[in-house]
């Protein structure tokens, strides 16, 4: 399980919040206090939230699943390239396209043209004239800039992270729509409500967003390595076992009342360990309706 420590979250400045004026009531229990006029966020609060977080990452990764890195302002920008592209995961870095998630077939058109611009750019646009190859090249790089990030993505990610909710409200917008799950780094100045999996901490500085960029990162890359030892010992298990009395062995564990608790229905106590996200996807798996604005307890209710 992919951990972090107070130590350091204090090194990165995680704890500096925004002047004490600019601050949003619904954050005030995640406040430790104010010292010259800046709030100081309550680090023994954000620990676990973050925590729950990389676990969740590492979930997310040793599944298959995606998670989408966003952070489109300059502070934010080249870090979440570079840890994203690090870790194997796409990622929004430059400016978010509307309906980029929504409306995704038209997205889908573009990514198809970026990758046909590449194919002929392998070849310097030999066919072509200068004015047109020129063209094409500024195409390509304009694209390459908008969605150079999600183009082998090859649909709607599972999870999306946002570093600065107030400053990727389409994002936030896009997912909440879809029921993605968000994970959000939340400063003192913005509202946390709808946002899945909030950690509050500094959102500006780059020393800190380097701290989630790569701690986030890190979980995913030890779920992915440990995902494939596990995959690459399977067929040795398989080989070792005997012809025919192996085969028999396995028919009679079947056959047991532990394989038919194995089939029943997950029992309450069950769904209340579960995570949001995982309720989501077991929701949207069994054909139940989820809204986003739904609460754990709403979907576990829905699903009882």
């Amino acid at each position: 399980m992919a951990k972090t420590s107070m130590k350091k979250m204090l090194e990165a400045g995680v704890h500096f919040g925004h002047r004490s004026r600019f601050w949003h009531p619904k954050m005030d229990q995640y406040i430790y206090g104010t010292r010259n006029g800046v709030h100081i966020i309550n680090l023994e609060k954000t620990l676990p939230m973050f925590n729950d977080v990389l676990n969740f990452a590492s979930k997310t990764a040793a599944a298959g699943g995606s998670i989408l890195f966003v952070g489109t302002k300059r502070a934010a920008s080249d870090i979440m390239k570079e840890e994203a592209i690090r870790c194997g995961m796409p990622y929004v870095n430059h400016r978010w396209l509307g309906g980029m998630m929504t409306n995704y077939k038209t997205i889908k058109a573009s990514i198809k043209r970026l990758k046909d611009l590449e194919f002929l750019a392998e070849e310097n646009f030999s066919q072509f004239g200068k004015k047109e190859a020129l063209m094409m090249t500024r195409e390509m790089d304009k694209l390459e800039r908008s969605l150079g990030g999600i183009k082998d993505l090859g649909g709607i990610p599972d999870v999306v992270f946002v570093i600065d909710i107030g400053h990727e409200k389409n994002a936030i917008a896009e997912s909440k729509k879809l029921g993605l799950p968000i994970i959000g780094i939340v400063d003192t100045n913005h509202n946390p409500e709808g946002i899945d999996y909030v950690v509050p901490g500094n959102d500006d500085s780059i020393r800190a967003i380097s701290y989630y960029a790569r701690e986030v990162a890190n979980a995913v890359l030890e779920a992915k390595a440990a995902a494939g030892t596990q995959v690459k010992k399977a067929p040795v298990a398989k080989k070792a076992a005997p012809a025919k009395k192996a085969d028999k062995v396995v028919e009679e564990k079947v056959a047991t009342p532990v394989a038919e608790k194995a089939a029943d229905k997950p029992a309450e106590t069950d769904l209340n360990a579960m995570l949001k996200a995982d309720l989501v996807a077991l929701a949207k798996k069994q054909g139940v309706e989820v809204a986003s604005k739904d609460t754990k307890a709403d979907i576990i209710a829905k699903l009882a």
